[in-house]
């Protein structure tokens, strides 16, 4: 089972593409909510250096703080999709 923690934000139409691909993957995930306001966001800034959700830790595969929904759901369908190996 993957290690996977999500840092989102209520009605993140970003997040939502991230959490899509996880459910469509059939992935289970911690999700984190972050404050609406970027300068409460301590604990995501810690993780990926920048204040902007999604962020994904992957603790499996060494992946600390991925930003960008785009490269978040590359990478979840390159590591745990059909053409994973």
């Amino acid at each position: 089972m993957a290690n996977l923690t999500l840092y989102e934000l209520e009605g993140c139409p970003y997040c939502a593409k991230v959490k899509d691909k996880l459910a469509e993957l059939d992935l289970a995930y911690d999700s984190v909510m972050v404050p609406s306001s970027h300068d409460q966001r301590d604990e995501v800034k810690e993780v990926s250096g920048q204040t902007g959700v999604p962020v994904l830790v992957d603790e499996e595969h060494g992946v600390e703080g991925m930003p960008e929904s785009d490269d978040i759901v590359e990478y979840l369908e390159e590591t745990y999709g059909d053409s994973a190996s």
